[in-house]
């Protein structure tokens, strides 16, 4: 028996999963926290982590650590991404983390970042051709799919902390101003030539800001205390669209009062699905589906794999 701990330390949240694997084989999910630290908070143009986001970081790895350290053979993988991928001041971050917390996070590319999400994506949904689509804080992944494997992926330098950041659109939002995020974003996407490939595909989203829509949809159409599930869930891009709509009529106030929105990101919520309305307009994509497994269930999967091929080969 052992216990798989997943680390998740993304620009906006940091999260924690851990999954007991019992000697028969047996998975049971037994935590999964958030915790919203916005650590690319201010980064700027130099792209350096700064003190306080840095402070509120190391205060959920100890929360999380004081989970984990009492469990019985707990293996830890500590994953960071955009942030800490792109942070100048990476190096002192990570041996800050180490000597605080005798915590070793491993850096992940982009690229691997995105076969993480197609694992967990794939391997939890029945989807063979789509394009998956994770929109963190700093970042974005498209993966496109073809019967079953990838076929093309890639992260893209852009997310909803630093969408809403470069472009004001915390707030009251300007009809200049999201002028200026779209014509920056959809420049990003059309460079991405196998997007073409994606026409009319099926669309599989994930991310914060993304599963944000979904809650906000689910919330809109059935009872509060009668929502379906998210993993699996599915939203006609019309539906998207006015929801997207009404969010950039609000203020920051007004938004943090729409149910199935976190107040925490209310100020990055329409940043966060401006990637979405681009890839729904330019691939012509007319329903959602939403995906509530990615680069934690991905992980799992993976060294479950391994796990098996080695144990394999040690019986051979």
């Amino acid at each position: 028996m052992e216990n798989y701990v997943v680390i998740d330390l993304g620009s906006n949240s940091v999260r924690l999963r851990i999954t007991n694997i019992a000697d028969d084989g047996t998975l049971t999910v037994t935590h999964q926290l958030k915790e919203y630290v916005r650590l690319s908070e201010n980064m700027g143009q130099e792209k350096t982590l700064k003190q306080e986001p840095i402070k509120r970081t190391l205060q959920a790895l100890k929360s999380f650590k004081d989970i984990y350290s009492k469990l019985e053979n707990p293996n830890v993988n500590a994953i960071a991404t955009a942030a800490v991928r792109q942070a100048a001041n990476q190096k002192d971050f990570l041996d800050l983390v180490k000597k605080k917390l005798d915590l070793e996070f491993n850096v992940i590319t982009g690229e691997r970042e995105a076969y993480l999400d197609f694992l967990g994506v794939t391997k939890t949904l029945p989807v063979k051709d789509c394009l998956i689509m994770d929109t963190g804080g700093a970042s974005t992944e498209l993966i496109l799919a073809k019967n079953g494997q990838v076929q093309n992926l890639i992260s893209l330098p852009f997310g909803s902390v630093t969408i809403s950041a470069a472009h004001h659109l915390d707030d009251k939002i300007s009809a200049r101003h999201l002028f200026d995020a779209m014509t920056s974003v959809e420049k990003e996407l059309t460079n991405v030539d196998w997007l073409t490939e994606a026409h009319k595909i099926p669309l599989i989203c994930l991310g914060g800001s993304n599963r944000t829509l979904a809650k906000i949809a689910r919330r809109r159409e059935f009872q509060a205390d009668n929502l379906p599930e998210l993993h699996g869930y599915r939203l006609p891009s019309d539906k998207a669209f006015e929801i997207v709509g009404d969010l950039i009529d609000m203020d920051k106030k007004q938004r943090e009062s729409v149910p199935g929105l976190a107040k925490s990101r209310a100020d990055v919520v329409v940043g966060g699905l401006t990637p979405l309305v681009l890839i729904l307009r330019t691939c012509h994509i007319d329903e959602i589906l939403f995906s509530n497994h990615g680069l934690r269930e991905g992980s799992l999967f993976e060294y479950l794999e391994n796990k098996k091929q080695l144990s394999w080969k040690v019986r051979k």
